[in-house]
């Protein structure tokens, strides 16, 4: 079945761009149906409107009858590499774009039912109440203008990881353990660091608790990554000096640790107006920002902890008469318009999350495997990427 001929609809020069960024993607696949259903399953996500199932997506882009089989055995048991084409998707974008950060952002997928891989009851801040979910985290590649996924984690909650027959019936590999949010973060940050000549960028990202945004900290410095971190109001600063050992102190004794907050507000500098950013309305508006240096931790892969200069800041929010969003970046060196400049782009790929959901198949994935959601994810990646990149004569595909 797979093997079979299929119409396509559109021209031969319509599909040839297509054509070819497919097979660049997909240098792994021996055979050509798979590398022809590779097409199919991009085009489907590219040319079909709304929702997103290969049913639809095959009745878009194909006469074949049977042709929604197929894409569903190409992303679902078809054995290619996910991380391979993620590879190839990098270095065809690192050709047209060049990031300012590496944004890495939650991603909510609602789901219906309980037999999705890592689906759960989450709380979810923005919709005020608990829903039926996976939560994937996504690595996007941001400047101004663009927000491009090049890498996912699924996050599987612990109580399912310790299920042996849940993890069999959605084929998760052996080698995937419980991760807490902290370790999806770093892990594709080294991931794509490992994987790619790109020059590393600094990664942006609201991080959540203190206690994961310690450890992102600690690990990020100690493997050289720069990074502006969101982080919470409660985040523990290191004492500005090592604690003493006074004469017939208790050495056990340690004061409390100050919070970002606390330090922003009793040690903070109020800079001038500094530079105008966008508001929640889409205007500009000008700001002012109140920071102050700070220490932070830093774990090397070897063990080894030193401490790395750092600076905390923040919107002065005139109505609280305090800080606003409070952020940690390690560089200290930079100006305050560029670390604004990059606080900004976290935005920016929300707001992409959201359009991958709503309008390019990211919430669409039918199956209910783990290796099928992560060659999904892919596909939308990629499609995404070839939509926002490629030159219009060259697109080869109506937009979705």
């Amino acid at each position: 079945m797979a093997a079979m001929e299929m119409a396509v609809r559109g021209t031969r020069s319509e599909s040839a761009p297509l054509s070819e960024f497919s097979r660049a993607l997909f240098t792994q696949l021996p055979r050509t149906d798979q590398l022809r259903w590779a097409r199919v399953y991009l085009q489907g996500l590219l040319a079909t409107r709304g929702k997103k199932s290969l049913r639809r997506m095959a009745q878009e882009v194909t006469d074949s009858g049977t042709a929604s089989q197929s894409l569903q055995q190409f992303v679902n048991a078809s054995p290619w590499d996910w991380n391979v084409t993620r590879q190839e998707l990098v270095r065809w974008i690192a050709d047209r774009f060049t990031p300012q950060a590496w944004t890495v952002v939650p991603v909510v997928l609602p789901k219906r039912g309980s037999h999705s891989v890592g689906v759960h009851q989450r709380f979810v801040p923005e919709l005020d109440r608990t829903i039926n979910c996976q939560l994937g985290v996504g690595l996007f590649l941001s400047g101004d203008s663009e927000h491009l996924p090049v890498g996912w984690r699924l996050h599987l909650p612990e109580e399912w990881t310790q299920d042996p027959e849940a993890r069999r019936r959605a084929r998760v590999p052996g080698t995937v353990p419980f991760r807490p949010h902290w370790a999806h973060i770093v892990g594709l940050v080294e991931a794509l660091s490992a994987h790619t000549l790109m020059t590393s960028a600094p990664v942006v990202a609201q991080v959540g608790s203190a206690a994961d945004a310690r450890q992102v900290v600690e690990r990020l410095n100690g493997g050289g990554y720069p990074f502006v971190l969101a982080v919470t109001e409660d985040f523990p600063l290191l004492p500005d000096e090592p604690f003493p050992h006074a004469v017939g102190a208790d050495p056990g004794h340690r004061p409390a640790l100050e919070t970002a907050r606390r330090r922003l507000l009793h040690a903070g500098v109020r800079h001038p107006l500094v530079t105008t950013v966008t508001g929640p309305d889409g205007r500009p508006r000008r700001v002012q920002v109140v920071s102050a240096p700070v220490r932070t931790a830093s774990l090397r892969p070897d063990g080894a902890r030193t401490v790395v200069p750092g600076r905390l800041f923040a919107e002065w929010d005139h109505t609280r008469r305090g800080p606003g969003r409070i952020w940690l970046t390690n560089l200290a060196r930079c100006r305050m318009e560029e670390l604004l400049a990059l606080t900004q782009l976290l935005q920016g790929a929300v707001d992409t999350v959201e359009a991958l959901g709503e309008h390019h198949g990211a919430r669409d994935f039918e199956g209910r495997s783990f290796p099928g959601w992560h060659r999904h994810m892919t596909l939308v990646s990629a499609a995404y990427a070839y939509q926002r990149l490629a030159k219009e004569g060259e697109r080869g595909t109506r937009a979705a």
